[in-house]
């Protein structure tokens, strides 16, 4: 079976096709500035140099048209009809306390996913658009949604409860939810099969370090605690997400700068972490070689990172008593030598020792602590849309979902 996976955002959408069989990447592509001018379809078939096609995309329905087109297309595609889809699957960013685990697109789920709208206004409605597109082009096809939230619905409620009236709680929903779900599942599962232990055996804490970063503590295959909490912006610091701060940070901000609500929104989402701390990019490239340059708030800003990170490793390892194994994953995690090893340094009274010859090395799965380390030290590049091909697959042939 081959499966469409569709991530869709406001003016954007992201799709692969995999075949299933083997789960081998045939193509994917990137569809950007739907509705704007200069709208633009970049495509790519495995073995192949990509193509860029502009044209006019008023709606997601028009943008999901012209992905049609271009998996089908004489030269570039990977399908001669439609027909040999056998399933979409949508990453869907919020499902609130509804679903915890992928589930089979019904006019029911739907409706649920639409009740999530509030709790993630900036996300859930783009990827709405993507299904309703799909539904029209492709009405006999099964979809699937596949949920950011869903991994991390197994949090025990003194990790994910906070501690404000619990009122806000049941009429509201406030709580932790925690996001990258897809991804920390993937790369637990990944280290699991590295070292040769069942999931069910081990304690992980799984690092996905990109501008959007999160931390998560797996117990027997249970996310237990993760850093991200009612929305994206708590935990570490990030490209331009402050990460933790003092909630009564806000209200002064607002006071001594007369800011409206939604401009203290835009500084702590958009103009804090570590773009707000270097005042130069939220690039951590740029970042490091501004510091080798010997500027000084570019190294306070790697500095702040690390420290953040380190901070969740060390409470997590002391959360669940132990651990087995650190997975690092995402653009930085995977590619950042110098910040992983600026992290692991100072843990060894934790178990943790990072080998710096087995250290150099980016995007390749592969164990890179020292054998002497009592927790090993592990990296994996992610694979968000093999799971959401997965999950889709496994739902649609009857296989289930853990």
């Amino acid at each position: 079976m081959k499966v469409l996976v569709i991530n869709c955002g406001s003016s954007s959408l992201k799709y692969q096709v995999l075949d299933m069989t083997n789960e081998v990447l045939e193509c994917k592509g990137l569809v950007e500035r739907i509705g704007m001018d200069g709208s633009v379809i970049t495509h790519e078939k495995t073995g192949m140099d990509k193509f860029k096609l502009v044209v006019p995309m008023e709606d997601h329905k028009a943008a999901i048209g012209h992905v049609l087109m271009a998996i089908q297309d004489e030269n570039h595609g990977v399908i001669k009809s439609m027909d040999e889809i056998g399933a979409v699957g949508h990453r869907v960013v919020h499902a609130g306390e509804k679903y915890d685990k992928s589930v089979l697109i019904t006019d029911e789920v739907y409706k649920a996913l639409e009740e999530c709208i509030p709790l993630a206004p900036l996300h859930n409605p783009p990827n709405l658009l993507g299904i309703d597109a799909c539904k029209q082009l492709m009405p006999k096809t099964p979809m699937v949604a596949v949920f950011d939230t869903a991994f991390h619905q197994t949090m025990p409620p003194e990790s994910y409860i906070y501690a404000i009236p619990y009122e806000y709680y049941e009429k509201h929903g406030i709580r932790r939810y925690g996001f990258h779900g897809t991804s920390h599942k993937y790369v637990a599962e990944r280290a699991a099969d590295i070292l040769n232990v069942s999931l069910d055996d081990l304690k992980l804490i799984t690092c996905h370090l990109g501008n959007g970063a999160s931390v998560s503590a797996i117990k027997r295959g249970k996310c237990i605690d993760t850093s991200m909490g009612f929305t994206p912006l708590e935990g570490l610091v990030m490209g331009t997400r402050s990460g933790d701060i003092d909630p009564a940070i806000v209200t002064y901000m607002r006071e001594v700068e007369n800011l409206d609500q939604g401009k203290a929104n835009e500084i702590l989402n958009k103009k804090s972490g570590v773009l707000g701390i270097s005042g130069i990019s939220s690039d951590f490239r740029d970042l490091e070689e501004a510091a080798a340059d010997g500027n000084e708030r570019a190294m306070l800003a790697l500095k702040v990172f690390a420290h953040k990170v380190r901070f969740y490793i060390g409470a997590y390892i002391a959360e669940m008593n132990g651990c087995d194994a650190i997975v690092f994953t995402a653009g930085l995690g995977e590619n950042g030598i110098d910040m992983r090893d600026v992290i692991c340094n100072d843990l060894g009274n934790l178990g943790i020792k990072i080998d710096v010859v087995k250290n150099k090395v980016r995007g390749k799965e592969t164990i890179i602590s020292r054998e002497d380390s009592k927790i090993k030290v592990i990296l994996v590049p992610t694979n968000e849309e093999l799971m959401i091909a997965r999950d889709t697959y496994n739902i649609v042939t009857g296989k289930g979902v853990k």
